[in-house]
């Protein structure tokens, strides 16, 4: 094998390594989980202002983009549902949204999709437990993927152990499935790391929205660029110093500006800076109910 190919291999177990380890926040946590291995929705949304910071002026429409497996109208629609119900954020809309959020990532080439492969194993987990739940299942199972008992949809409300945020909490608090000392695979761990991830990607998208005027350099940066200032503020800080570095790897190869024109069917910068503040304005109303009802709980460091 020559020295090129050496180095391409070697970057593709780096970078397998990162999908695996990219949530977890650490190198010592199921390393068997790197053993693990699509509801697309084409709707048509009327979006009004929202109320987080920096978001665009005016209605929105926006409807599906043809030819695009991710579709920015169904990520709204499912931002806006996750966060219909007043203070709790509803699990099904949110679990949707990452579907989305994944197709975003697999779209940006195969280094950032590997990244995405760790976000469907959390979200499969959550539906796992949710689906255990519903049909009030007890069983025994590996500790490496659910825990050993899982909560029958009576200790909860009648729509479900995992119909919210809120009600998985209180569920898996009743039933000892959260850990505060150790790390396990309870709901409320799994949604803190997918907590996190939101931050991450809700930062990305808001520097991708801006303009030269709103640039702090005046001018236009690459997306690789805001992708890693965006991790390096977020996401880096619950990483080891391997998993920094090899994410680095992976946003050199994210694709050009002109890239995420095409992926959501708009013609400039203007046009896709004011789309993706209405995007991230939903997230950022998502993140935010999140993250008060996990610090309610004193959930943000479970480990």
């Amino acid at each position: 094998m020559g020295v090129k190919s050496k180095a391409a291999a070697a970057i593709v177990i780096l970078l397998l390594f990162l999908g695996c380890l990219w949530l977890q926040g650490g190198l010592d946590y199921h390393w068997d989980s790197c053993l693990k291995s699509y509801n697309q929705v084409n709707n048509l949304n009327h979006l009004t202002n929202s109320s987080g910071t920096g978001a665009a002026e005016g209605p929105l429409r926006q409807e599906g983009c043809p030819g695009q497996t991710f579709q920015v109208s169904a990520l709204l629609s499912h931002l806006q549902a996750a966060s219909a119900q007043h203070s709790d954020i509803m699990l099904q809309p949110y679990l949707s949204s990452w579907d989305e959020l994944v197709r975003f990532m697999e779209a940006l080439g195969p280094m950032v999709g590997l990244i995405s492969n760790e976000i469907e194993t959390k979200t499969s987990l959550i539906r796992q437990l949710a689906l255990a739940a519903e049909e009030g299942l007890e069983a025994e199972l590996h500790p490496d993927h659910l825990p050993a008992r899982v909560a029958s949809t009576s200790d909860a409300d009648d729509h479900g152990a995992y119909r919210s945020v809120r009600s998985m909490i209180q569920v898996e608090l009743q039933h000892g499935l959260v850990d505060f000392r150790q790390q396990t695979d309870s709901g409320c761990r799994t949604l803190l790391r997918l907590h996190r991830a939101l931050d991450w990607l809700r930062l990305f998208l808001e520097k991708l929205a801006e303009t030269p005027a709103s640039s702090t350099s005046g001018r236009l940066r690459s997306p690789s660029e805001l992708c890693r200032e965006a991790y390096q503020s977020t996401l880096a800080h619950h990483h080891t110093w391997f998993v920094r570095r090899a994410a680095e790897l992976a946003f050199i190869a994210l694709p050009e500006r002109g890239f995420f024109f095409r992926l959501v069917c708009v013609q400039n910068q203007e046009e896709l800076s004011r789309l993706l503040l209405h995007v991230v304005a939903a997230i950022v109303e998502v993140y935010d109910r999140t993250e008060g009802i996990l610090q309610d709980n004193g959930m943000l460091d479970l480990p």
